[in-house]
């Protein structure tokens, strides 16, 4: 088991070893164990996380503001509109000050070919761990999650069909990273893993390329589907979720000619009805209801929202244990 994290980046997981999130994983599982025990875990005492977003949040934020509270430190919420970075400070100086007035540096930036980019350039100047709170590219605080949900619903997950689909939505042109970071992750450990969508809603080539690579080496699979309904059948897990055409086209639009002719990428209880009796479906949140998702099925039986919201609290508290209090 790997033991070494202090200081260590979280920007994707793809950059961890499997044993290195294997470690993760157990320390969320002994985390929520403690947590339901109402056991002290201050192992984060007087210690400071910088929490930056340069968009909104409720999982992630209060995830991460009650989760470094719980582990006896203080999270710094920074709304980036109000820092000076909005009078033009770059990423180095403000990773560079945040590092000599605290002990981690989490940030949330999604923007389009920007968010990553502005991730690691402060990771390449910081002096305490940087860790996403979800990017343009990777969201691996919830991939984590979802990782430690499937393994509590399943137990054993080799094998496991699990269907990343993708789901007629108009709130927002919502980023790839969460769809992008399952593809990558789910792989890995030997899972069965379909990535569908409509044509025009492809991930980058090399995503999908290091996806397969990740599945010949760990004995699991990837493929590709442009048919939901293929998706959904004989399904172990499935997770539909809108993300933006971003890769084919980068305009912020929210709603144009091509969302709207695919408005019938919904998951149903008719869609539901063709996977396995004892699926599960998440979502990573916010749903779409109506437009990504039937209430009928967001609300119903096979239904795991919860517990995977819930989850993003006990993996970001084992993320910041390790990185900014580890050996």
């Amino acid at each position: 088991m790997k033991t070494e994290f202090r200081g260590k980046h979280f920007i994707t997981l793809q950059e961890w070893s499997k044993d290195e999130i294997d470690t993760l994983l157990d320390v969320s599982f002994d985390l929520k164990r403690k947590y339901a025990m109402g056991e002290t875990t201050d192992y984060l005492k007087n210690k400071s996380a910088f929490l930056m977003f340069f968009e909104q949040s409720t999982r992630t934020r209060n995830s991460m503001e009650a989760g470094i509270a719980q582990l006896g430190g203080h999270g710094n919420f920074l709304d980036t509109s109000t820092m000076q970075i909005a009078h033009g400070e770059v990423a180095k100086d403000t990773a560079v000050i945040l590092s000599r007035m605290g002990h981690g540096i989490a940030c949330r930036n999604c923007f389009w070919e920007v968010g990553n980019k502005y991730l690691r350039d402060m990771a390449k100047h910081a002096t305490v761990p940087v860790m996403n709170l979800q990017c343009d590219l990777y969201h691996p605080m919830q991939g984590i999650a979802d990782l430690m949900t499937i393994k509590e619903k399943f137990d054993d997950i080799k094998r496991k069909k699990v269907s990343i689909i993708w789901a007629y939505a108009t709130t927002h042109k919502k980023p790839i990273s969460v769809p992008l970071t399952q593809a990558l992750l789910f792989p890995r450990y030997q899972m069965d893993v379909t990535l569908a969508y409509p044509e025009g809603y492809d991930l980058p080539d090399w995503a999908i390329e290091q996806a397969k690579k990740n599945a010949e080496e760990n004995g699991g699979s990837f493929r590709i589907t442009h048919n939901m309904e293929e998706a959904y059948k004989d399904a172990d897990v499935v997770i539909p979720k809108n993300w933006g055409s971003w890769v084919t086209n980068d305009s912020t639009e929210v709603v144009d000619d091509l969302l709207e002719s695919y408005k019938g990428w919904k998951c149903t209880e008719e869609m539901m009805a063709l996977t396995n009796k004892d699926s599960i479906y998440m979502h990573a949140l916010p749903a779409d209801r109506v437009n990504e998702v039937e209430d009928s099925v967001i609300d119903g039986k096979h239904s795991v929202i919860y517990d995977e919201a819930e989850n993003r609290l006990h993996t970001a508290k084992a993320v910041m244990t390790l990185t900014m209090g580890g050996k």
